[in-house]
């Protein structure tokens, strides 16, 4: 290697710098920040592992002191260490003072500390971090000591519109806006979107491990097994088997349950409800209900897991990429039938009958009020916009049709809005 050649790559090095240091972002989390006004001065704060709970507190809610409980109930205010006597005494001096106390992860103290907060009444204010299923239990059961002393404040993914709201100042094409804001509502992936040269390749490259151990570390919070029917429940709602008879087949026919009846399925898709893996919507006009992952990532390892055993071998990149390539249109769907349904202030539904299914269904109590399509490709030609627009017309209610960008279809229908990327965010969002 020459001299010139060395400093080439010193400034391919310094230029690569300057551009990661370009990327990194900040989400802010808008909507949570305008529901937490309407909190009570007890607070707790509840969610899937990994959502970002701990870090919306430290960087957006102004506190006076910040308890971390570990899994061996060791007690920490920031990197010091507490006896649980001196933590005790230290919570309810802070709380006698009006001060704002945060405790992570609440649920790991003794029985003993909730009935303290119970004789003490509510005084100062004070933030609980919790797991899901604890506080279904602790804070709702009907003989808890926390019941009726908190505030709730359920704290899932990123926002819909948030996450678009952060991304449209560093990200131009509308496509990639919206196939990144899919994925990124998952926070912990913010480090990769801001290294990775091609974000979605490296995405598809790195849930072999990771998403496991995200939804092992997810069951050990919720002090549950993660057994091989959890896992087929998983597997099979990736595969498509959105409602419970469908599921129930398929974990019989595996051998993981002992007969082909739903009851002994319900109380695994209550749990995995429960503490937000699962989706579960409401099929329009009927008692019946579709599941869904709530994560695309862990539809995306659950499917390929499903279809080429990518938990038991190494699967080549270019393979991956084609996986997610072929469930990226699925994810826009619903990514767009969560934001409408959001900012519109509607219940998102599933429209199915024997003749079509609609991508999109909002309901206001029982009428219907919006149905539309997302339409993920880059070409729409006349005879699909015909077929779109005869489905659509069926329903007298706003109809939608949603595209990349205008130019990708051939005609624009008479009887449905076109709405694309650019529409959404100026009309919705800004």
């Amino acid at each position: 290697m020459n001299v010139l050649d060395s400093w080439v790559d010193l400034w391919k090095y310094f230029y690569m710098l300057i551009a990661i240091s370009l990327i990194m972002i900040r989400l802010i989390r808008f909507s949570d920040i305008e529901r937490w006004k309407n909190i009570g001065r007890w607070v707790l704060v509840y969610g899937r592992r990994k959502t970002g709970k701990s870090f919306f507190i430290r960087n957006f809610i102004d506190y006076d002191s910040y308890f971390f409980v570990s899994r061996n109930r060791e007690i920490f205010i920031d990197y010091e260490k507490l006896s649980y006597e001196a933590f005790v005494r230290e919570v309810f001096r802070l709380l006698s003072e009006s001060k704002v106390v945060v405790i992570d992860e609440i649920q790991r103290l003794p029985q003993e500390f909730f009935d303290r907060l119970h004789n003490f009444g509510v005084k100062g204010n004070l933030i609980a971090v919790s797991s899901t299923i604890w506080v279904a239990k602790s804070l709702l059961g009907g003989r808890s000591p926390l019941l009726g002393l908190f505030s709730e404040f359920n704290f899932q993914l990123i926002d819909e519109a948030d996450i678009l709201r952060n991304l449209i100042q560093i990200i131009d094409d509308p496509r990639k806006l919206v196939e990144y804001a899919v994925f990124l509502r998952e926070p912990w992936l913010v480090p990769l979107f801001e290294k990775a040269a091609d974000f979605m390749s490296a995405l598809a490259s790195n849930i072999r491990f990771s998403i496991p151990a995200l939804v092992g570390e997810i069951f050990l919070e919720e002090d549950r097994t993660f057994t091989s029917v959890y896992e087929g429940i998983l597997k099979a709602v990736a595969n498509g088997k959105r409602v419970s008879t469908e599921i129930t087949n398929t974990l019989f026919s595996l051998k993981l349950i002992p007969m082909q009846n739903p009851s002994l399925v319900h109380p695994y898709l209550k749990i995995l409800t429960q503490i937000g893996l699962l989706d579960k919507v409401k099929v329009y006009g009927k008692r019946k209900y579709y599941y869904y992952h709530t994560s695309p990532l862990t539809d995306l390892y659950y499917y390929a897991d499903s279809k080429y055993g990518i938990s038991e071998r190494d699967v080549p990149e270019d393979q991956m990429r084609k996986i997610l390539e072929l469930k990226i249109p699925f994810y826009v769907e619903h990514f767009f039938a969560k934001l409408l349904a959001r900012t519109f202030g509607l219940w998102r539904e599933i429209l199915v009958t024997r003749e079509f299914e609609v991508d999109i269904a909002l309901t206001d109590f029982k009428r219907l009020k919006v149905v539309g399509e997302v339409k993920w490709k880059n070409y729409i030609d006349r005879r699909e916009i015909n077929d779109i627009e005869d489905v659509l017309s069926k329903f007298n209610c706003k109809r939608m049709l949603i595209v990349p960008e205008e130019d990708v279809i051939e005609k624009f229908p008479e009887k449905v809005e076109v709405w694309d990327v650019h529409r959404i965010i100026k009309e919705l969002l800004l």
